[in-house]
């Protein structure tokens, strides 16, 4: 996922080691705000700052790359195979991005976010979600 240009997230095809990924059917992307301060700011430690209420977010320049699906070809085409990194435990794991996005990506993400739930051991008493433990 890119906002204006930059890498912000990946999320690999891992359907293979038991990651649900919406590979044979439409994806949608949507946003919304809320008022999480009490959980999803490190905690709760990071108030919202209501004096730059009110929020307001909308998409510019929104663009995609669709391709129909079908039962024939639900991936939309031949695709080659992406390169894959392989875990600690030798089994394959998420395709890999180049450096470039791998570092601005990482960057991006320490300055900015706030929240990981990757990271949010007291939401997953049972155990973080499979996708937490892919090397990108």
């Amino acid at each position: 996922f890119y906002v204006d240009r930059r890498p912000i997230r990946v999320f690999p095809n891992q359907q293979a080691v038991g990651i649900p990924f919406p590979s044979r059917q439409p994806m949608r992307v949507y946003a919304s705000i809320w008022n999480a301060d009490d959980w999803a700011t490190q905690g709760g430690r990071v108030k919202t700052n209501w004096a730059n209420a009110p929020f307001t977010a909308s998409y510019t320049n929104f663009r995609v790359t669709p391709c129909p699906s079908s039962a024939k070809s639900p991936l939309c085409g031949p695709q080659p195979p992406a390169p894959v990194s392989t875990s600690a435990s030798g089994r394959q794991s998420a395709p890999l991005v180049d450096p470039w996005t791998r570092r601005m990506m990482r960057l991006l993400q320490q300055k900015f976010m706030i929240y990981n739930y990757c990271a949010d051991a007291k939401r997953f008493p049972q155990g973080l979600p499979l996708e937490c433990f892919t090397r990108i």
